[in-house]
């Protein structure tokens, strides 16, 4: 496969940009960290070239700098939260991800039970989390968070959440998930930092939308379209306009949220350091696309797989059609068809001439490879065998499983 996007240069910069903003709030800086931190497959198939822990290398070359704090919402807890890509509970996951950083060298110095309101589960995870010898901290939901900021800055705010320790210049806030409360947990932090006369900064960490490509981007677009079922938009960001001149991309949430973080910043340093959601951000991967029109075409490819992915959760009940539609809406903006996926046309057309499910796989030689579903072996079985059978070089009428053996 060819690649679109500078692996190592992305390494380099990112690391470097971070340290930048590490120094500009006097060596203290908590950086939320959205999206995956490993196995980032969305990000390698619509930049090739990027590796799926990228992100997690990237920090690993600040290990000495960095230490890492988990956050999980007590609500997620107590409903039992699955992460749909791995079938584990967040709270399991919290354990997970503490194993997975500790064996790449990276410190994970605490826990966080955010909107904590006495619940039981959250009770007994902190006590599990105490016995492996885990410092953890409770936040607290505040009343008419965001938009009362006058609470929200304030001792009965902020000041009411525990105070993590931490003693590196970098404090990585990551979640098994949206919705933990990362963003909170950072700006508690600055408020207590503040009361303490501690400079810290505040930084965020997202790989997409990419800031400094256009809005209507497939690589964009392709972002969209992973997060159909949250319904995230991505804008213009009007405060980077306003302040710069300048056209950047950011997302619905982020620019919502700016004026709230605006006035709570101006009630921490007594003035934002940040004039638009744009300038929180940390991202350089824009600076790593080599080959646009490769990154291109694999995000084309990346909407209409996303397409076909949620035609498949509508059909069992996991999807609603908003989801369908919003796909819809954005493959004709990046002006493509279920057509410009080869794979779906050869699949289509075998099970026309078979009557049965059929399947389509393209090789990096840009072969396609077809199956159908038969009395043995279930489509996507076969599918792999005749792959493997094309490969190898074997005839196709040779069966490489004795029909006994099935």
């Amino acid at each position: 496969m060819k690649h679109g996007f500078d692996n190592e240069k992305y390494l380099k910069i990112q690391s470097e940009h971070i340290k930048e903003r590490i120094a500009k709030f006097g060596n203290k800086l908590y950086l939320e960290f959205g999206g995956k931190l490993f196995d980032d497959y969305h990000a390698s198939r619509v930049l090739p070239g990027f590796q799926p822990d990228s992100k997690l290398t990237m920090l690993m070359q600040l290990a000495d700098y960095a230490e890492i704090v988990i956050v999980i919402s007590a609500v997620d807890i107590e409903k039992n939260k699955v992460r749909g890509d791995l079938g584990i509970t967040y709270d399991m996951d919290v354990l997970r991800l503490r194993e997975e950083f500790t064996k790449r060298g990276l410190m994970v110095s605490s826990v966080v039970i955010t909107n904590f309101k006495g619940q039981e589960a959250a009770k007994l995870f902190r006590s599990k989390l105490e016995k492996l010898h885990i410092k953890t901290y409770y936040h607290y939901p505040i009343e008419g968070y965001p938009s009362n900021v006058a609470l929200i800055d304030s001792d009965d705010g902020y000041g009411k959440n525990d105070y993590i320790e931490t003693t590196r210049p970098l404090v990585v806030i990551t979640a098994p998930g949206p919705g933990s409360g990362k963003m909170a947990t950072c700006l508690s932090q600055l408020y207590h930092d503040h009361k303490r006369g501690i400079k810290a900064g505040y930084a965020k960490f997202e790989t997409f939308p990419i800031w400094n490509l256009p809005l209507k981007h497939p690589v964009n677009l392709a972002y969209e379209a992973a997060t159909a079922d949250l319904n995230d938009v991505n804008m213009i960001d009007p405060f980077h306009l306003e302040a710069y001149g300048e056209t950047t991309v950011n997302y619905n949430r982020d620019i919502e949220i700016f004026p709230v973080l605006n006035v709570i910043f101006e009630g921490i340093y007594g003035v934002n350091p940040y004039k638009s959601p744009t300038d929180m951000g940390v991202n350089m991967a824009g600076y790593c696309i080599t080959d646009n029109d490769v990154c291109c075409e694999a995000s084309k490819q990346e909407i209409i797989r996303r397409y076909y992915t949620a035609l498949n959760r509508l059909a069992m009940n996991e999807a609603d059609e908003s989801e369908v539609y919003k796909l819809e809406l954005l493959m004709r903006q990046a002006k493509i068809l279920t057509e410009d996926r080869k794979v779906t046309t050869a699949a289509k057309n075998r099970a026309l001439e078979s009557g049965v499910p059929s399947a389509a796989i393209e090789l990096q030689d840009g072969t396609i490879i077809t199956s159908e579903t038969s009395d043995l072996l279930g489509t996507s079985a076969a599918l792999i065998l005749n792959a493997i059978k094309h490969l190898a070089g074997i005839d196709h009428e040779l069966h490489l499983i004795p029909a006994s053996a099935i």
